[in-house]
């Protein structure tokens, strides 16, 4: 009887000192309605957007398979002589990228405006494997774009795991991902999308595109068109000794 009235005492309690209310009745749960059950499934995607990415950097040198020693204005420069039509002559799209290259320092890269187009460099194992993979960023000039590429080493041999270009607000690394973050048309969103580390591709994957709301009730720039993969091929060419790389933050911010 002592212990039924304790009870009866103790709930009394609870109701009288703001105990669980009910949050109303939960919605049902439906699950997804299939459309058009007899449309003839794709076989084949319609878009090349190149989602794997793992290209060796050939004529780059990484000194004694530390990627930190690994020169990045090297590996810009391998690029553009790969690609020419994007980058030489005064009718190339990226034209001013090539001829700002001048201003890169034997000694690494640069943030500056108006200067060295290569950002500086940030490491991060984003593969699993202990060893630090190198994030890069440089600016495709005269279009207000950033091309960011992410990469690894592979038996002493500099690897592209990853390769985004866009009008770029920000790009992340969070854990082994890389956020890159992007303006939208539509006031108060942003486009943020997710490369993550794939083992089985030995690549960055695009696992993640979304739209979000920023809170910012301002009307952001026009986007421009952009691939998850640049459209010109990935050879590379030869170039000068690297020296070591700085070191650098684990996160960063494109501008």
């Amino acid at each position: 009887m002592l212990l039924a009235t304790a009870a009866t005492g103790v709930l009394a309690a609870c109701g009288d000192t703001g105990g669980l209310e009910s949050a109303g009745a939960t919605p049902a749960a439906h699950h997804p309605a299939r459309l058009w059950p007899g449309l003839t499934p794709a076989s084949s995607p319609a878009y090349d957007i190149g989602e794997v990415e793992h290209a060796p950097m050939k004529g780059v040198a990484v000194p004694g398979g530390d990627i930190r020693r690994a020169d990045p204005v090297a590996a810009v420069r391998a690029e553009i002589a790969a690609h020419p039509d994007d980058y030489a002559g005064a009718g190339a799209r990226y034209h001013e990228t090539s001829a700002r290259m001048a201003d890169c320092g034997a000694d690494g890269a640069g943030d500056e405006p108006g200067g060295c187009p290569v950002l500086r460099p940030y490491y991060r194992d984003l593969t699993g494997d202990g060893r630090p993979e190198m994030t890069l960023g440089f600016r495709l000039l005269p279009d207000r774009l950033t091309a960011v590429r992410v990469y690894t080493v592979e038996k002493d041999r500099l690897v592209r795991i990853m390769s985004y270009e866009d009008a770029v607000s920000a790009v992340e690394l969070a854990g082994r991902t890389v956020i890159v973050r992007s303006p939208s048309e539509v006031a108060g969103y942003e486009y943020r999308l997710q490369w993550t580390w794939d083992a089985d591709q030995r690549a960055m994957l695009l696992t993640s595109d979304e739209m979000l709301r920023t809170g910012d009730g301002g009307r952001h720039a026009r986007r421009p068109s952009a691939s998850p993969s640049p459209s010109v091929s990935r050879s590379a060419a030869p170039s000068s000794s690297p020296p070591a790389a700085p070191s650098a933050s684990p996160s960063a911010s494109a501008r």
